[in-house]
């Protein structure tokens, strides 16, 4: 008995990585949470580096929506993502987006 089954790469690379969730659960949710992270550490130190602010208000907004998109088409496949994770991902998007609107000022655009 083998401890892991390689994925058949014959049935295209959509098929290998539901192999790869299926048999590791986690590997979707911290793919995404790796995605996420990038994009907010990145932009965030960009900017302030640049600028010597950091807005973590909009990098955690902008880190959300893409995460969102990029998990968007995982669901069309089956057996990618779960329902639990994606109303996750949608309730961190809506949060962090309320956050940037709350943190705005009246005098900013």
């Amino acid at each position: 008995m083998a401890l892991y089954n390689q994925p058949n790469l014959t049935d295209g690379i959509d098929q290998a990585l539901v192999d790869v969730a299926i048999a590791v659960p986690s590997f979707v949710p911290m793919f995404l949470i790796f995605i996420y992270a990038t994009i907010f550490i990145g932009g965030a130190i960009s900017q302030k580096r640049r600028t010597g602010f950091a807005d973590i208000p909009m990098w955690a907004t902008i880190s959300a929506i893409s995460t969102l998109m990029i998990s968007l088409p995982m669901t069309i496949i089956s057996g990618m993502l779960d329902i639990d994770v994606l109303a996750l991902i949608v309730t961190i998007t809506i949060a962090s987006g309320v956050w940037l609107f709350l943190d705005r000022r009246n005098t900013e655009i």
